[in-house]
């Protein structure tokens, strides 16, 4: 039975917007779609593709294969397509250059639109050297004036960008895309969980439908850990770590300093002392370079600062996808565990570092739920276009949550809040050293800034909701999705 297709209604309609235009005009229009692994590009665009009912044809590069070899798969996967009208038309004797495989595409194309799609296109711009200047010319000279669309798939972001970068030959011609991972209100659905579970869901899951798609329906994310840690080929397992090794092949400086962020390093210094060796804390000309790397290319790593009216520092990192941040926190130590045959002891490390791990996870969720719910206008701030947290260098307090008009360095703060992702509710105290540490933000004016409470359990009978401008729980945050 077919694996069932969830969300991505949005995404779908942006592929139909270009296709419709295809139809329209008579011309060609291309697509680059970059996303992370096992984040359903490919399934993304072969559900399309199946609910066109359009011509087309979906060549995936394997990596590592040399040009002629790539070139032979693209042209038996062209003939054995629905592409041609004849697959007698399609070259018996592949050609040896791109260039003519592409002369070749092109001569089979029909003349109601069709859909041409080549996955992991840095594969392909790896093994030739010529085939981006190759793809450029084809598109340029024979592809373009066709009803075609080209989506053009691929896994690494930062090459994904520079092809269609501005030094780069197809700059200008193609539409660009991220595509991210579920969110919590699709995995919610996917799943059949209430609020709070799909969150948890998300957070373990990352979104991804790889792992989704091996997880039961409605089982809580507790419940399923301790299932699949009895399973050491478990996708919870397996997919964070063929993302690590796809990413980091060597256990070189860049994986140590992953790592040290995963374990729960969060500042540079930190950072430093835990990714370095035997002589000493990694040094900061080394370390500088591999952080921006990770943060602006590999987009493997998040940086957070201070949200207030002044600078404020330290920069605080975190491992941008929260499932791979799981298995660098636990679920690889429970994997190794689950691989020897002790199936309770690999839950027991997760449970151990469940409540600690999901409190820090859930924050950069929340506050995402927080600025869309800030788009739609009913929200206390309605001017809000940016939420992050605040803290000194003594990380005493530590805000959760501050809203304001721009970052880094806001112009107004309209609020400050707490997130409480625990069992007990938000009570008396928690609003009291709320009151005490928002006082100390910059920019933050007590009586005139809001205050916002996020609390998995709710509140307390004993807190004055006159004092707080926003009270939110699971089902807010998974609403925010929704709206």
């Amino acid at each position: 039975m077919p694996t069932p297709f969830v969300g991505r209604q949005a995404e779908l309609a942006l592929l139909d917007k270009r296709l419709s235009r295809v139809a329209t005009d008579g011309v060609g229009v291309a697509v680059a779609i970059r996303g992370r692994r096992q984040v359903g590009k490919s399934r993304l665009v072969q559900e399309f593709c199946d609910r066109t009912q359009r011509p087309y044809v979906f060549f995936t590069a394997t990596k590592g294969a040399s040009p002629v070899e790539s070139i032979a798969d693209f042209m038996a996967e062209l003939r054995e397509s629905s592409l041609p009208a004849d697959p007698e038309l399609v070259p018996k004797t592949a050609p040896t250059n791109w260039p003519d495989a592409l002369r070749a595409l092109a001569a089979v194309l029909p003349s109601s639109p069709a859909i041409v799609v080549l996955d992991e296109l840095p594969w392909l711009a790896e093994q030739d050297p010529v085939f981006d200047g190759a793809l450029q010319t084809a598109w340029d000279r024979l592809l373009s004036s066709r009803p075609v669309l080209l989506l053009l798939l691929g896994s690494d972001l930062h090459m994904m960008e520079r092809f269609t970068a501005y030094d780069q030959p197809f700059y200008g011609r193609a539409d660009s895309f991220v595509l991210g991972p579920l969110n919590p209100a699709e995995t919610g659905s996917a799943l059949g969980l209430d609020a709070a579970d799909a969150i948890d869901a998300h957070l373990v899951s990352g979104g991804l439908p790889g792992i989704l798609r091996a997880w039961p329906h409605g089982t809580p994310a507790l419940d399923f850990i301790k299932t699949e840690c009895a399973d050491p080929a478990s996708p919870l397992f397996g997919v964070p770590e063929a993302a690590l090794m796809a990413e980091f092949p060597a256990p070189d400086q860049a994986r140590r300093v992953l790592e040290a962020v995963g374990s729960g390093d969060r500042t540079h210094a930190n950072i430093a002392a835990t990714a370095g060796s035997q002589s000493g804390a990694l040094p900061s000309g080394i370390l500088s370079p591999l952080l921006r790397r990770l943060t602006n290319e590999k987009r493997v790593l998040a940086s957070d600062t201070p949200l207030a009216t002044n600078p404020g520092k330290p920069a605080l990192y975190r491992v941008a996808d929260s499932n791979l941040r799981l298995y660098l926190a636990a679920t690889r130590s429970a994997a190794e565990l689950s691989r020897r045959g002790r199936p309770d002891a690999a839950y027991r490390v997760v449970e151990r570092r469940w409540a600690a791990w999901r409190g820090r996870a859930v924050e950069p969720l929340i506050r995402e739920a927080l600025e869309l719910a800030a788009v739609t206008g009913e929200f206390p701030w309605p001017d809000t276009e940016v939420v992050g947290g605040w803290w000194n260098r003594q990380f005493s307090p530590e805000i959760d949550l501050v809203g304001a008009d721009r970052a880094p360095v806001a112009g107004t703060v309209f609020f400050a809040g707490s997130v409480k992702w625990l069992a007990s509710p938000f009570d008396q105290h928690d609003l009291a050293a709320l009151e005490q540490g928002a006082a100390q933000v910059p920019g933050f004016t007590p009586g005139t800034s809001g205050l916002a409470v996020v609390s998995l359990s709710g509140t307390s009978g004993k807190v004055d909701d006159d004092r707080v401008g926003l009270v939110w729980d699971a089902r807010d945050v998974i609403s925010a999705w929704r709206s």
